[in-house]
């Protein structure tokens, strides 16, 4: 059974619309939700066999997008009022899970931590930052690892603050190398990944007001964006995800367990950044079993 819709979310006055995918029936399955917030791909999480809802965040996918709002318009907290506004319109606020994969995850974990939802049973942060300073330090010492051509290209280039040239053929085929090392080893990848990548090129807005656009430096409004000093405001059971070849180095995922009071962390060690795909019954069976 697949549902999927729109809910509405106002914002300063200003009508936009969150679209959402719910698969199963979150009203007599007996089986909380799972809420999936995402960073990366997400529609993967239906094989976990409970009902799961999947939606764009604000700017991404099919929910509205934006395109006359300043930077600071886009900020955690705007997304923790969508994911809010979400859960009550679907009225699952009082009994959910939630799993947030990269970006998803560090927003998960924010949101837990800041607004302390009542509602939320369990916590699962996959492959995820704790401070986004910590993981442009982890990501240029991953750099460093390439031909040291190759990352004085990398750096020369993003030094200028010229997007247009992270177009340029030989700065992409370094990028991409680095994608297939620390995003995903699958060869070839997904197709909903490859959709991913290609809507985010289509529509790069919030990548940009929250990034900056560059890979190895950060410029936007999450530059120095941290949760580690909230995280023992989380009081739900949580389960934390990493990998050995993932861009999240493990200094970037400890936080989540030295802080957070009740915490279990499992490392895969065949996967980069998205075991969901790269190692998938590993992943998924550490899920179901934190779920139960």
């Amino acid at each position: 059974m697949e549902t999927t819709g729109t809910v509405e979310f106002i914002v300063a006055g200003e009508t936009y619309h969150t679209w959402y995918k719910i698969f199963g029936d979150v009203k007599v399955s007996g089986h909380r939700p799972l809420v999936a917030l995402h960073g990366g791909p997400g529609t993967v999480y239906t094989r976990l066999g409970i009902p799961v809802i999947l939606y764009d965040q604000l700017g991404n996918g099919q929910s509205s997008h934006i395109h006359d709002k300043p930077k600071s318009f886009w900020s955690p907290d705007l997304f923790c009022d969508e994911l809010e506004n979400l859960l009550s319109r679907l009225g699952i606020g009082e009994d959910y899970d939630i799993l947030g994969q990269s970006w998803g995850g560090m927003l998960a974990a924010y949101y837990a931590a800041t607004r302390r939802p009542a509602g939320l049973r369990r916590l699962v942060i996959s492959n995820s930052p704790a401070s986004m300073e910590l993981f442009m330090e982890g990501a240029n010492k991953l750099l460093d690892r390439f031909p040291p051509e190759q990352a004085a290209l990398v750096r020369e280039y993003e030094s200028k603050d010229d997007l247009t040239l992270l177009a340029a053929p030989e700065y992409e085929s370094i990028i991409m190398e680095w994608c297939k090392r620390h995003i995903c080893t699958l060869d070839p990848w997904p197709e909903e990944l490859m959709d991913t990548f290609a809507a985010q090129k289509e529509d790069p807005t919030v990548h940009r007001a929250l990034m900056g656009g560059f890979n190895f430096k950060l410029v936007g409004s999450l530059k120095m964006f941290s949760v580690i000093d909230v995280l023992h405001n989380i009081s739900c059971p949580t389960l934390v995800i990493s990998a050995a070849e993932d861009e999240i180095r493990p200094d970037n995922v400890r936080p989540f367990f030295d802080r957070i009071p009740k915490v279990k962390w499992v490392e895969l060690v065949n996967s980069s950044h998205l075991g969901q795909f790269e190692e998938p019954e590993k992943y998924f069976e550490v899920v179901c079993d934190f779920l139960k």
